[in-house]
């Protein structure tokens, strides 16, 4: 109730924006009720914030997602990398972001890792 004692209005708005890799229309709200800045389709983003600043980011380029990192709390966070300027950034995964991408992130360190398998076989 309002203070003039009429039911109070709930306006929901809802934030979408662009993805800037596919195209889709994706609302700023995951189905959790937390914020995400990423496309839960090819979990592309677009660099907004400046990490090492603290505030807005003038670069607006395409962010990429390369890893996947598992803090210790068990949550995935998707590690992105800008395009044009190289920053590193993380961010928490949303419960509909694409899961054939996410394990294709996970796995590909077992999947193509930097020395030859061949070496555990001389341990």
């Amino acid at each position: 109730m309002s203070s003039n004692g009429k039911p109070r209005s709930t306006v929901s708005t809802t934030d979408t924006f662009p993805c800037v890799r596919c195209g889709l229309t994706v609302t700023a709200t995951a189905p959790d009720g937390t914020r995400r800045n990423h496309c839960p389709s090819c979990l592309h983003s677009l660099h907004v914030l400046d990490r090492v600043e603290g505030g807005p980011s003038e670069c607006r380029s395409r962010m990429i997602p390369i890893s996947i990192a598992v803090l210790r709390t068990g949550d995935w966070m998707i590690i992105h990398r800008c395009t044009r300027c190289g920053e590193l950034t993380s961010n928490p995964i949303c419960g509909d972001d694409n899961q054939l991408i996410l394990m294709r992130m996970a796995v590909r360190p077992l999947a193509q890792p930097p020395f030859p398998l061949e070496a555990f076989g001389d341990l």
